[in-house]
């Protein structure tokens, strides 16, 4: 019996070793083989149907364009000419072997959610750069690069400068009715999850404001309840005269009470800081070699 138990724990051992090779061996075959079987899917939107070989050779030569948009660390955005006008292409980072193959087949790529996110926007009467194209790279069995298209949008500020410049002198009336816009997104059933100080487009008029979301990979749509609506609001500033200013008008606009908007408001924004450092500590212990990562502070600002 003694033996007998012995012998099929090698065996199960023996067996645990074989099937830890052969998946090494599949991942290494598919990556080695893959690359040379890369195919294209381009999807553009009726109205552009007509520039279709123009959107496809802006993409095919996105390597060449020079003028990038942002900071550029993950994801790279261009502005590129098509047909004389002037539009962005995003293209989105490769992501890791696991993931290539859950976006090959299990899950929408990011280009593609960012272009069917942005037409349930404008459905909704929202703005956002019109959605013209998004194109996925993938092999057989591996999803690769992803670009999404659409028009450029010239802002005057994004909501970031609202954070930094308390001098602005329409300050307190542009925040109010980013404050109004983002009653309107959860009326709407719109939570947009990337809620964040850069994803805010804002545009003067002669009367009032136009705002216009981007980086729209991340959102849920359906009835909000009151917590999740004013959670929504803890990632856009520390500052906590916003926050008094945006719970106000949010009070306004809901007809609930604007003491317990703010207190969850502030709470929710104290919250979102703490665990964003937190993540900063651990990865600066993890990834202590890296440049980025030393020099970034690893504390909250709000104390």
């Amino acid at each position: 019996m003694v033996i007998s138990q012995k012998y099929r724990l090698v065996v199960d051992k023996t067996n645990e070793t074989e099937a830890i090779r052969l998946v090494y061996f599949f991942i290494g075959y598919i990556c080695a083989n893959e690359s040379k079987n890369v195919g294209n899917k381009l999807v553009i939107a009726p109205k552009y149907k007509p520039k279709g070989d123009a959107i496809r050779k802006a993409i095919k030569n996105f390597d060449l364009h020079e003028e990038i948009l942002g900071a550029a660390e993950r994801n790279i955005i261009k502005i590129v000419a098509i047909d004389g006008e002037k539009h962005t292409i995003k293209s989105f980072k490769v992501p890791n072997i696991i993931n290539q193959f859950v976006y090959r087949f299990f899950r929408k790529s990011k280009a593609q959610r960012s272009f069917e996110y942005a037409n349930k926007l404008l459905q909704a009467e929202i703005e956002t750069p019109f959605p013209v194209a998004y194109q996925i790279n993938s092999t057989p069995f591996l999803f690769k690069k992803s670009y999404y298209v659409s028009k450029l949008v010239v802002c005057d500020l994004t909501y970031r400068e609202l954070t930094t410049d308390f001098e602005i002198e329409d300050h307190e009336a542009i925040l109010r009715a980013f404050t109004r816009f983002t009653y309107k997104l959860h009326e709407n059933g719109i939570n947009f999850l990337d809620h964040s100080p850069g994803n805010t487009l804002i545009k003067r008029l002669k009367k009032g404001y136009d705002f216009y979301l981007v980086d729209l990979n991340r959102m849920e749509f359906g009835k909000m309840d009151f917590e999740t609506r004013i959670k929504n609001f803890a990632k856009l500033t520390i500052h906590k005269s916003m926050i008094k200013i945006m719970s106000n008008e949010y009070a306004k606009c809901s007809g609930e009470d604007e003491h317990a908007i703010f207190k969850l408001m502030w709470n929710s924004t104290v919250n979102f800081q703490d665990q964003f450092y937190r993540k900063i500590r651990l990865k600066k212990r993890i990834f202590f070699w890296k440049k980025k990562y030393k020099s970034r502070s690893s504390q909250s600002p709000i104390q």
